[in-house]
């Protein structure tokens, strides 16, 4: 099967909802805290994760694991 009968990349769009975010399925992006409004960025080597708004201007602010929890909107 060649690569252009089979379009992978529109499977994935459909996979996810229009009024979602679409960097929620990636690895980088803690969906908790992207849920709440938050960048959700994740530092991997870390494991410390950006608090800072969504789409904000500017370096991330990373914060402990802990720290990013129970975050809300």
């Amino acid at each position: 099967m060649n690569s252009h009968e089979h379009d992978t990349s529109e499977t994935v769009r459909e996979s996810v909802r229009a009024d979602e975010r679409p960097d929620l399925r990636s690895v980088h992006v803690r969906e908790d805290v992207a849920r709440s409004g938050r960048c959700g960025n994740v530092h991997l080597a870390t494991g410390r994760t950006c608090i800072l708004p969504e789409r904000h201007h500017g370096s991330c602010h990373f914060v402990g694991p802990e720290d990013a929890s129970g975050l809300t909107p």
